[in-house]
């Protein structure tokens, strides 16, 4: 069994403990680093899945790789990611609350500016219901919000890269 997950620890270590580290440099740089973090975690999650897939099919299977295999190391990859990176943003964001309630000023005052816009969308009830739990989001709601767009994209990426790179012994 460790054979199957050899590369997926590693890959999805490196790429959590890269996203946590990507938080806090994009915490220096803006006021809410959530959104970018989040366009980081598009470019290294698929990344890192295809590196634990690639490396278990080259020096864990002897270039062999079925897709249910690709499926089992991709998956543990990003859920190894996505809980690294939850784990670290919520420390960080408990550490610091300055830079939660800075987040959350800043979500607030996008979620102010376009009010007329959300409002005439999906109606003055849901914009309601937004703000209020907006207002109510603590360091943890952050965290797994971080996790779970690292988890459903990693599903994603984890079947393409499988497919692709799917290679059955004759």
């Amino acid at each position: 069994m460790y054979r199957y997950f050899n590369s997926s620890y590693k890959f999805g270590s490196i790429a959590g403990a890269l996203s946590i580290i990507a938080f806090i440099t994009l915490s220096f740089l803006y006021p809410d680093p959530t959104n970018l973090n989040l366009v980081f975690g598009y470019v290294i999650t698929p990344v890192a899945i295809f590196l634990a897939i690639k490396f278990f099919k080259e020096y864990g299977n002897s270039g062999y790789l079925s897709f249910a295999e690709g499926m089992s190391v991709g998956f543990v990859a990003y859920m190894l990611e996505s809980i690294i990176s939850l784990g670290g943003i919520w420390l960080v964001l408990l550490i610091h609350p300055d830079l939660f309630e800075q987040i959350k000023l800043s979500k607030l005052d996008v979620l102010a500016s376009s009010k007329d816009s959300i409002v005439s969308q999906v109606g003055g009830d849901s914009f309601d219901l937004t703000l209020e739990s907006i207002k109510n989001m603590i360091p943890f709601d952050i965290a797994l919000n971080d996790a779970l767009w690292k988890i459903i994209p990693g599903l994603f990426f984890t079947i393409i890269i499988s497919i692709i790179l799917r290679k059955n012994p004759n």
